[in-house]
């Protein structure tokens, strides 16, 4: 390429597709522009209501206590399709946040949990394999020592998951992902209910999750369905304020726990109806702790959100680790998503080692090695 010649944004689509998507996008941008100039107009109204209700705090009401230690902790999986099987990943890793002045880093380096398998080909694969990525991912976060611990996504997200795999696992023993997931089953519930729970006053635990559909404070206040809460909450609060924590929405059916795959196992009974039990009684609030963030959804127990003295340092924690504009999430939380997302990209390589590996032991015909290890697609998630 000259080095006057600008580059291609759209070299594999048709000039004519490329025309009709722009036009497209324009209509939608006019679309963006009455919705921004109505909630503009609705935004005192909005603000109003909300005080009304008595849902605005401020973060100076709880007191000031020490910038707390904090981490993050995050998780990703990837599945390399090849001709012959399926190269498969999963990785949790756990990050340090911003150390305070007063304190020592509990940690000098990342925790992390890795799993790398063969499996055959098997529909059930990216089911098992993200449950075991999660299952991992809430052991590292149970253990860490830290005041605060955040976990990226809602604190329904591994009830969802391990309900999929616990009823897809039993009956797909032969994949080795099953087999490492029932394995750890019981201490991955474990560690569940532990973050759920947050019994300890000495540590808290709290889910961070960028997307919600729910709407407590919309249902509570009585806005319309027409805005979700996070993004109306983001224009209306301002720094330092936070809402009332109001337990987490419900669904159309109630929450359950499928464990009966572990019925050998008499712990498991208990532990799938006490998290039940601590996710119905979790709640969330929204806090903006900077001018240059969007107001951040922040899901507990309710034995932090009752209590002003753990309220305060979750939200000192995550105050002092959004710091800066370059990022829109807490540091700890920020670095851990950039860690585990590196192993996506890196999972062709992965697939060079093995295959480089084949290829010097492997006694038959070298052409059929390149073959099977050849890779059609990935699959990725976290």
């Amino acid at each position: 390429m000259q080095m006057n010649e600008e580059p291609r944004q759209f070299p594999d689509l048709p000039a004519a597709l490329v025309e009709e998507v722009i036009r497209q996008a324009s209509t939608a941008g006019d679309q963006l522009i009455i919705n921004f100039r109505s909630l503009r107009d609705a935004r005192e109204g909005f603000r109003h209501a909300l005080e009304g209700k008595g849902v605005i705090r401020h973060e100076s009401d709880l007191g000031c206590p020490p910038a707390p230690t904090t981490c993050g902790a995050d998780g990703s999986y990837a599945i390399e399709r090849l001709l012959g099987a399926d190269l498969t990943a999963a990785a949790a890793v756990a990050v340090e946040g911003l150390t305070p002045p007063s304190e020592h880093r509990h940690w000098d380096q990342p925790h992390h949990l890795s799993y790398v398998e063969v499996e055959k080909h098997h529909e059930d694969t990216t089911t098992v394999l993200r449950s075991l990525m999660l299952g991992r991912e809430l052991q590292l976060a149970s253990s860490a020592p830290h005041d605060v611990v955040m976990l990226d996504g809602t604190l329904t997200l591994p009830l969802i998951y391990f309900n999929q795999a616990l009823n897809k696992a039993p009956k797909t023993k032969d994949l080795r992902c099953s087999r490492a997931f029932l394995a750890g089953a019981v201490s991955f519930l474990e560690a569940y209910r532990a973050i759920l729970v947050s019994s300890r006053s000495d540590k808290q635990y709290i889910a961070l999750p960028k997307y919600s559909t729910r709407r407590e404070i919309g249902l509570h206040v009585g806005w319309t369905g027409e805005h979700d809460d996070r993004g109306l909450l983001t224009l209306l609060l301002k720094p330092g304020e936070y809402t009332l924590p109001l337990v987490l929405q419900r669904p159309p059916e109630p929450w359950h726990l499928n464990v009966r795959c572990l019925a050998k196992d008499n712990r498991a009974k208990v532990l799938g109806e006490e998290i039940v039990q601590a996710l119905t009684a979790s709640q969330t609030l929204y806090y903006k702790p900077q001018p240059w963030l969007p107001a951040l959804r922040i899901e507990m127990s309710t034995s932090i959100a009752s209590n002003p003295g753990r309220l305060a340092i979750v939200l000192q924690g995550l105050k002092h680790q959004c710091a800066t504009a370059a990022m829109l999430e807490p540091y700890p939380l920020y670095l851990a998503d950039r860690t585990v997302k590196a192993l996506a990209r890196a999972i062709p390589t992965f697939r060079q080692v093995a295959t480089q590996r084949v290829s010097e032991t492997y006694e038959g015909d070298i052409g059929d090695v390149f073959l099977s290890m050849h890779g059609y697609r990935s699959e990725s998630g976290g």
